[in-house]
């Protein structure tokens, strides 16, 4: 009966998913032989177990998927609405969403402001070309250099470039730091790039020679000439790490994608000195950790100006979900860029410029940023207890704020998806690490109930 009744629902959620989509997506005839007895028991158990082949969902998948490049191994779901905290799928299950579009909804999925302003830019105007000025594409130039100086980091931003993408804002980045090489070495001698093992930067061609990661880069290699890979705090190995050579160390303050690893201060002051020592550019990536996921406007923030960038790049948070990058530089590296050294088609867009400048402003804030603070300590305090409930699984804790990874002693996948069967959405990083960045406006009581869920589904695979 419990499966009869999930195929009824299913069936009761596809009219609104047909406002969506084309008939195509109706639900291919099976007979219930094809199910076994343990899988009807088992789905019968789950709130949301994973779509399954004879769904509204695979229907919609064995549609679309042959006409999409192969790039993703997704799970079965298909999101079609999201509001707050929490997604709705093709048959109307609802998950609550710790993973926030990578880092990206910060302040939830649909905002209504956000929806409000997208609504009547669009009505104005949405794209004139970077041979003209608009309104929007200054004012968010100097919004984020005004929020910058305010907030305590890189004390002497200068100008903002605005492009569509994390990838696009390092490419710019790098290429930015090898024109101040050229500049200031004019015999080509100044153009090493450092990044670091675990480092995540892009994949454009420039952004992925910096992202040190075999799965990544040898399928497209060779890669760009003229990048040094190092080690993350490794203290010793600066001076001849970055030498007279380097025009740029690309580094981010807390790496994401490499299991939310964090740079130590000591580290990140030694590394910006010896830039100093050497005339190498210093670009902090913060597209990830930045825009008050650890509780402050930038992951640097708290440290001491010797230890700031040269250049900031920003992505993800930066639209909540609208395309949208930037590359924040001070003058030592503004005044070495000329007109026509780089451009972008659609980059400041007036539409995507005045939604970001809704969203720094509110990301802005000193009340959020203390409730993020507040918030990531919830969270810590549920890792503890998951800790402590089972602590041959769960062995580390990083991250600061909202950018949160808990380290494992085995592969997450099981647990991502037992967490998914039953309404939560979490997702990994690294080696064996499961990887917590929510919205930045995520409930108390919301934090508690996906804490629950993820207790609830690690006890299950530990069965």
């Amino acid at each position: 009966m419990a499966f009869r009744a999930s195929l009824r629902l299913a069936a009761a959620a596809r009219p609104a998913a047909a406002r969506f989509y084309s008939q195509a997506t109706a639900v291919p005839t099976a007979s219930a032989a094809s199910v076994t007895a343990a899988q009807i028991k088992r789905d019968a158990a789950l709130p949301n177990p994973d779509p399954a082949e004879d769904s509204p969902s695979a229907a919609l998948v064995r549609e679309h998927a042959p006409f999409m490049v192969a790039t993703y191994a997704r799970p079965p779901p298909v999101f079609v609405k999201g509001e707050g905290s929490y997604l709705w799928d093709v048959e109307n299950r609802k998950y609550l969403d710790f993973t926030a579009g990578i880092a990206v909804n910060s302040l939830g999925h649909c905002d209504p402001e956000i929806t409000k302003l997208m609504a009547q830019q669009a009505k104005t105007l949405v794209h004139a070309s970077n041979l003209y000025y608009n309104p929007w594409t200054g004012a968010l130039s100097k919004l984020l250099v005004e929020k910058t100086l305010a907030s305590g980091g890189m004390h002497d931003a200068a100008s903002v470039f605005i492009c569509n993408s994390g990838s696009e804002a390092n490419e710019a980045g790098i290429k930015f730091a090898r024109k101040v090489g050229k500049v200031l070495a004019p015999d080509g001698s100044k153009t090493e790039v450092v990044s670091f093992r675990n480092a995540f930067h892009g994949r454009t061609m420039g952004s992925l020679s910096a992202t040190p990661n075999p799965k990544y880069q040898a399928p497209f290699s060779p890669m760009v000439p003229g990048f040094r890979v190092g080690d993350l705090n490794d203290m010793a190995a600066i001076p001849s790490l970055v030498t007279p050579a380097t025009c740029s160390v690309i580094v981010e303050p807390i790496q994401g994608e490499g299991g939310v690893q964090v740079a130590s201060d000591e580290f990140l002051l030694a590394l910006a000195r010896r830039c100093r020592e050497v005339g190498a550019v210093l670009h902090y990536d913060e597209i990830q950790c930045g825009l008050s996921r650890t509780g402050s406007f930038w992951a640097h923030s708290h440290l001491p100006s010797d230890a700031h960038p040269d250049i900031i790049t920003t992505a993800k948070a930066l639209g909540n979900g609208f395309p949208i990058g930037a590359t924040i530089v001070n003058a030592h590296v503004a005044e070495k860029i000329k007109v026509g050294d780089h451009g972008t088609t659609f980059g400041g867009n007036p539409l995507a410029c005045r939604l970001a400048v809704n969203i720094v402003e509110r990301l802005a804030e000193p009340a959020l940023q203390g409730e993020v603070v507040r918030k990531g300590e919830l969270f810590r305090e549920g890792f503890e207890r998951l800790r402590k409930r089972f602590p041959e699984l769960v062995k580390e804790v990083r991250g600061k704020g909202l950018i949160l990874g808990l380290q494992l002693s085995e592969d997450p996948s099981g647990i991502v998806k037992a967490a998914r069967e039953r309404g939560l959405l979490v997702i990994t990083a690294g080696t064996n690490t499961l990887r917590f960045v929510p919205s930045l406006v995520m409930s108390e009581e919301e934090i508690a109930e996906g804490l629950a869920i993820l207790e609830e589904a690690i006890a299950a695979m530990r069965k």
